[in-house]
């Protein structure tokens, strides 16, 4: 089984909605990402300082056919306060990667990251029929190691200089998965929180 990259679709949690990720996300998106450089301190592009830029990098991701990626809605406000999603990852069956996530700073440690985790997980091993996911990140970014190794993602290694930062250093990026069958067990403890 070969995997390709899902249709988009909408996730209801009880906090966020995942929706498809649209150029109409960009004024809200810019707005939660309100220029903090921590936000985007991890991520491997530059930080977009205008909605111009943020509607570029959007298109730019809408393009990618090697992506699905949603806005995250804040149903409390009906309003886009980051993105994450679906990204294919070469030379396996039946596996995506969960990536490109990013919150503003207001919703970091609110239980929001821990929802999104949840809703893809459960679209990925439930509707998609995958059987396993990956999750990687800095080396750098202890806090999202530390999200994924709650979520239960096992860390299987070090992907050494596979990106370029922002700032020209190479990045070493840790490799986490989570495998199907180990799902409902995460999954009973995450949502009994």
């Amino acid at each position: 089984m070969t995997t390709k990259m899902p249709e988009p679709v909408v996730l209801d949690g009880d906090v966020v909605q995942l929706v498809p990720l649209a150029l109409d996300h960009a004024s809200d998106l810019f707005a939660a990402l309100d220029g903090d450089e921590e936000v985007w301190r991890w991520r491997p592009s530059t930080m977009p300082r205008s909605k111009a830029a943020m509607r570029a990098m959007i298109a730019g991701l809408l393009g990618d056919r090697d992506t699905t990626q949603f806005a995250v809605i804040f149903k409390e406000t009906g309003r886009a306060i980051g993105s994450t999603g679906f990204w294919d990852v070469s030379g396996f069956d039946a596996c995506l990667e969960i990536g490109s996530t990013w919150y503003g700073r207001a919703y970091w440690r609110t239980g929001v990251n821990t929802e999104c985790k949840v809703l893809l997980l459960d679209h990925a091993f439930g509707a998609l029929g995958l059987t396993r996911v990956v999750l990687k990140t800095d080396i750098l970014n202890l806090r999202s190691q530390a999200a994924i190794e709650r979520i239960g993602g096992v860390r299987e290694g070090i992907l050494r200089r596979q990106y370029r930062r922002a700032d020209g250093t190479w990045r070493d990026s840790p490799y986490y998965s989570i495998l199907d069958d180990e799902w409902p067990a995460h999954r009973a403890r995450l949502t009994s929180r």
